[in-house]
């Protein structure tokens, strides 16, 4: 025993009457929590694992779902063309339709029904429709504003206005992660309103999204300086232990501050990282005949990049799939973005139903809202539609989600909800359900108040669930 190591420091000798007592104090609890845990035991390791913010916890009840892969096509997909047909639109083209305010634009593609549960699908996805029955259509979704900075945050975090948790962040924070040596939720590629879609807010740090931005570059250059060139793996845990010592007893006069702690957490997800994340980006690891599945296309990779995090224990992935804005020439335009995500998307459904993974994967694809059935009013370009958020589309997969139905419905021009509407608290509330958590009840103290996703509204769809 070194007999220096127990000598008094200068350090000692500077504290106030309230750090003396609250390190009095903690002291205490400290003893009394290695006892609980069995300090010193082999089971001492995995219960402070337990403890780590991104560490597996359960929720309120067993969930249907164990991981959530978001798809989400932000500007504004045309219901009328995509899920939600409607003949009337054609008969009265050529007239004005006071309810719609204005002209009819008729659905631009052909609906024609598809597997056992003989649901309609646009010839635009025939890879997503030979999934159908696996697959429940929301035609029954509505938001409050049809502007895309507004309606984009309020379907990633259930609020317009408050800068508040994503979806992500909430479900990370209510299941942590199964692996503690990748992010615990991801979005792949980004869109209109930027860090606002996948940060924490006000819940800790830890529970923050990464955002992987190009899944095209070599695998270890996806996430920018993941590997360092200079120091070894011991030299990097060294130089990672000092400035944890550091942090530390800065944390102490800072009072454990959330942002230097969700530092802290950061530089040791990072260091984490190198043994495992250039693996799990990179699609080469794959066989072929996968590769050649999903296409050789951004959205192809990061469709399948998505399947790798969620097998790997990733809790959230948002996959971004936008370009959906389409005030001129709706048809073309239409096609062409469709095109992109129909085999990729149908792909990902085949290949987590293969491993039997979408039991408890649930997949959700939708925007921020619709479009009209009538023609764009500004005229730009004909045929077009404008923004629309009285009604559009959804769907659901996997996940403990009854497949191979319609939900709601719409009135005969597309126009408004006339049976079922789902908001899109009522959609964040179903998808909490599916994870394990009565939506009411799972909450976080901010500010002297109990904040939720759905904030004070929101019911479960139990006709979606299976």
């Amino acid at each position: 025993m070194n007999i220096r190591e127990h000598l008094p420091s200068a350090a000692d000798f500077f504290a106030t009457r309230r750090q003396f007592l609250t390190r009095f104090g903690m002291g205490f609890g400290a003893l009394s929590l290695s006892s609980l845990l069995g300090a010193g035991s082999p089971t001492t390791a995995s219960a402070a694992a337990a403890l780590s913010p991104l560490g597996p916890k359960a929720g309120h009840f067993p969930g249907t779902a164990k991981r959530v892969i978001h798809i989400f096509s932000q500007g504004g997909p045309s219901h009328v063309d995509t899920w939600d047909p409607k003949p009337a639109l054609a008969k009265y083209a050529g007239t004005e339709v006071e309810k719609i305010g204005g002209m009819p634009l008729p659905t631009q593609f052909k609906f024609e029904k598809k597997g056992q549960s003989g649901v309609e699908v646009s010839e635009l996805f025939p890879k997503i429709g030979e999934c159908i029955d696996d697959i429940a259509v929301i035609r029954s979704m509505n938001t409050d504003i049809p502007a895309h900075d507004i309606a984009t945050i309020m379907m990633n975090t259930g609020s317009g206005r408050l800068v508040k948790p994503s979806v992500g962040s909430w479900a990370l924070y209510g299941l942590g992660s199964e692996n503690q040596n990748l992010p615990g939720f991801i979005a792949l590629g980004g869109g209109l309103g930027g860090a606002n879609n996948w940060r924490a807010a006000f819940l800790p740090g830890a529970f923050q999204g990464t955002l992987v931005s190009n899944v095209s570059a070599p695998a270890d250059k996806i996430i920018a300086n993941i590997k360092s060139y200079h120091a070894s793996m011991e030299d990097q845990r060294k130089q990672l232990d000092l400035l944890k010592t550091l942090n530390e007893k800065h944390a102490q006069e800072l009072k454990n501050d959330a942002i230097l702690e969700a530092r802290i957490q950061s530089f040791e997800l990072a260091f984490k990282m190198q043994t495992e994340a250039t693996d799990v980006f990179d699609v080469n690891k794959e066989p072929q005949n996968i590769r050649a599945m999903y296409g050789d296309s951004e959205i192809g990779r990061r469709m399948l990049i998505a399947r790798r995090l969620v097998e790997n224990g990733v809790r959230f992935v948002q996959v971004w799939a936008g370009s959906w804005d389409h005030h001129t020439d709706v048809k073309g335009n239409l096609a062409k973005q469709a095109e992109l995500i129909d085999q990729p998307i149908g792909a990902l459904l085949r290949d987590l139903k293969q491993r039997d993974m979408l039991k408890d994967t649930l997949v959700v694809w939708g925007g921020e809202f619709g479009r009209t059935p009538r023609h764009d009013k500004g005229a730009r370009g004909e045929p077009g539609r404008d923004h629309h958020s009285k009604a559009f589309c959804a769907w659901m997969a996997g996940g403990g989600i009854k497949g191979g139905q319609v939900y709601g419905a719409t009135d005969e021009f597309g126009y408004e909800v006339a049976e079922n509407k789902v908001h899109i608290h009522d959609l964040h509330a179903t998808m909490l359900h599916t994870l394990g958590f009565d939506h009411e009840k799972f909450t976080y103290r901010y500010n002297g108040r109990d904040f939720r996703l759905t904030d004070v509204y929101g019911n479960v769809v139990k006709g979606l669930l299976a």
